[in-house]
């Protein structure tokens, strides 16, 4: 039982070291003691999580202010934000999602120097381009998130959000006339997914109850409706929630959401969570039509399966059941059988990831962590190649996979910008892409930078894979500054991708970036996932700081000079390396961070996380949780480095009074000279897909840390 005692009485800071030189907003400390299963903690600044309370809205504008008033005078800031811009438009056009209906293409494009994307189509590859629609001037800040084409060709959804708030407006536009239709469906989910019944009649979708990110009923009992193009949207049919189908026992933090199978013979319900392995249901297309489907079970968790694509009668899916690297399987959808499958790919020394279709073929990767190959299965004949892309990180999607083969392809490397290709699985021809791909032309940045893949000894003897990129001219005596980071969380692996814009400015300051592939991600397969969650949470911050150790000790860098990163989930990493070892890092950046996990299951999102850190209210989670759990482990007198804490107002995902309790416990703790800042964006969420806004907050976090490292071009104006 989890028991909570507040203290009446107001305690004030104590003066620390740090405090004679940076003059933080004040934040008094409200003890309040909570018992954990018999372990007692205190939390001084519980007061804070009120973020409609007036005082705590001063405070966090307070900070935001006095962080700016330092971060915004360090010279080299404002170039850092230009070069970003420079490279960006080095790139020229940049693509987004792009989809094919019949001959018409579909596409979002960031043209070069502007700052968000748009919607524009063309007919044929090559044909004129025009613009569809422009967000801004649907309203300031508005941003496109996701869209899809009904399938006569005659209508746009598309889902709009404002101010990276990822809680969105699904709007539909009639084609034609480029109008919006009266029809508004929100609140919606930026990743949830929408789509077109076959008659283009109306639409599926997944409604939240709010769109109040402070709300204990936001990201709670969502439904999946239809909804009929034309009609109210207070009358669309239910197809599935916790509270009209008790009989699937949905739990509230659980989102159901439909798709529909290329051939429309099938509904398919969709239980949606953190975890990675599916839940869902099917019925009939007929059913559709119904007053309430009956819902029939398909896939159950204890299955193991991460993914699943349908084509015709089969079910083509990847598990990890007693197969740690995956197998790829499939059985007949009329009658499933996950139990006794046919095995397609074995498992093997490789991770097998990434399933996807197109109308006749299963596309899927295989990967040794680092390089990904892809092979196509086709789905009638069960016949096996490899795609003769050169070696890499390749990833893809396909353009229309309800009515055709067409696929685009993208070849990968940390310096190497992408190289996109057009395949078409039912001829094999691959060739490099001429239309809907980037026009820019970047340097040959491999001349100037070395990326050497490796892998460290962690605590425990296991061995970690790192991805260390570098200038050439680097000297090897722990004098260059270097950038390390990871996340470790859900399985999601960090496939070499190119660096982009903003580290690529970052190496350009003569400083190294490395990538930490720790457990917690997926990149040696589940079990490497399974050991970094709960119980094992530890080994993500241990391995973390072996790679930290590394560095240093082969003399790439130095304790003086090196920068500790870790971004949302990562900021259990960050957080917890720094608090166990606050002597390895002179700069921690902490991005959005989950710091204070005792408390996450308290916030809309809290919920969704119990299935990769357990919950509250089971004794022996709370043993872990307490264990990942940053800000209690912060203590006073301690020097802990400079820290740099970042929030966006908006964010639905981490809420903010988390990253700003950090923040004020450090000020209040540390005895060091290095500054704590919390970064505060009133104009993003959790991120914003809004360029300038993205580039305004990294030049912000790596100039002070530049600063901090003592890099003579970045420095407090005087």
């Amino acid at each position: 039982m989890i028991k909570k005692t507040a203290f009446a009485l107001l305690v004030f800071i104590t003066s620390q070291a740090s405090q004679a030189q940076y003059k933080y907003p004040a934040t008094p400390e409200r003890p309040v003691v909570e018992d954990y299963f018999g372990t007692k903690i205190t939390d001084s600044y519980r007061w804070l999580e009120d973020m409609n309370n007036p005082e705590v809205q001063k405070w966090f504008k307070d900070e935001s202010d006095y962080t700016n008033s330092i971060v915004k005078t360090i010279s080299g800031r404002d170039a850092l934000f230009n070069r970003m811009k420079e490279i960006q438009a080095l790139s020229g056009d940049q693509y987004g999602t792009i989809r094919q209906v019949g001959d018409i293409y579909y596409y979002t494009k960031n043209k070069k120097k502007e700052n968000i994307y748009k919607l524009y189509f063309r007919k044929n590859r090559n044909g004129a381009e025009i613009l569809l629609l422009d967000p801004s001037t649907i309203t300031k800040g508005a941003t496109i998130t996701s869209f899809n084409i009904s399938p006569d060709n005659k209508k746009l959804a598309v889902t709009i959000s404002e101010d990276g708030a990822e809680v969105c407006d699904l709007k539909i536009m009639d084609l034609e006339s480029k109008k919006f239709l009266s029809d508004k469906l929100t609140p919606v989910w930026s990743e949830f997914p929408f789509e077109f019944t076959p008659d283009s009649k109306a639409i599926t979708y997944t409604q939240m109850v709010t769109r109040n990110n402070t709300s204990d009923d936001f990201l709670k009992n969502m439904k999946s409706l239809i909804h009929v193009i034309g009609t109210d949207p207070k009358t669309d049919k239910i197809l599935a929630s916790k509270e009209n189908n008790p009989e699937l026992e949905i739990l509230a933090a659980q989102f159901p959401s439909v798709k529909l199978p290329d051939d429309y013979s099938y509904v398919i319900l969709d239980i949606g969570s953190t975890k990675n392995e599916e839940f869902s249901f099917y019925a009939p297309f007929s059913e559709l039509g119904k007053s309430k489907i009956n819902w029939k079970p398909l896939i159950k968790y204890e299955d193991e399966i991460t993914d699943s694509q349908i084509i015709g009668d089969k079910i083509f899916f990847l598990t990890h059941k007693n197969t740690p690297n995956y197998k790829l399987a499939y059985t007949s959808l009329k009658n499933p059988d996950f139990n006794n499958p046919t095995i397609l790919v074995p498992e093997s020394n490789k991770i097998v990831r990434r399933l996807r279709k197109s109308k006749n073929f299963i596309y899927y990767n295989l990967s040794d962590g680092i390089n990904q190959e892809i092979f196509q299965l086709n789905a009638k004949t069960l016949e096996i190649k490899k795609i003769p892309i050169p070696a890499g990180s390749n990833a893809g999607y396909p353009l229309s996979p309800r009515y055709n083969d067409d696929l685009m392809l993208f070849n990968n490397g940390w310096v190497t910008p992408s190289t996109d290709y057009d395949y078409n699985g039912l001829t094999g021809k691959l060739e490099k892409s001429k239309e809907l791909t980037s026009n820019g032309t970047f340097p040959d940045f491999s001349k100037d930078y070395v990326v050497k893949e490796i892998e460290v000894p962690s605590h425990d003897g296991v061995m970690v894979p790192l991805s260390i990129i570098y200038p050439k001219n680097i000297k090897m005596d722990g004098s260059t500054s270097c950038f390390i980071t990871g996340y470790g969380a859900y399985g999601i692996s960090q496939y070499p991708y190119f660096v982009g814009p903003s580290l690529m400015t970052l190496l350009e300051q003569h400083t190294i970036v490395a990538f930490t592939h720790i457990r917690g991600g997926g990149e040696k397969g589940n079990q490497w996932h399974v050991d970094g969650m709960k119980a094992k949470k530890p080994n993500t911050w241990k391995d973390f700081i072996a790679c930290s150790e590394y560095l240093i000790k082969e003399k790439y860098t130095s304790k003086e000079k090196l920068i500790g990163n870790g971004v949302s989930m990562g900021g259990v990493l960050i957080g917890r390396a720094i608090t166990e070892r606050p002597d390895l890092y002179k700069v921690a950046l902490v991005e959005v961070g989950c710091t204070n996990t005792l408390r996450m299951e308290t916030t809309p999102n809290g919920p969704n996380q119990i299935p990769e850190i357990g919950s509250l209210k089971n004794e022996e989670d709370v043993k872990h949780i307490l264990e990942m759990d940053s800000q209690s482990k912060v203590k006073k007198g301690v020097k802990y480095p400079a820290v740099l804490i970042r929030t966006g107002i908006n964010d639905p995902r981490v809420t903010p009074w988390e990253p700003g309790k950090f923040a004020a416990i450090l000020q209040n703790s540390t005895s060091s000279d290095n500054p704590v800042l919390l970064h505060v964006n009133y104009a993003n969420g959790h991120h914003s897909n809004d360029l300038d806004v993205t580039f305004g907050d990294e030049a912000d976090m790596y100039a002070f840390a530049l600063w901090q490292v003592g890099n003579t071009k970045f420095q407090i104006k005087p």
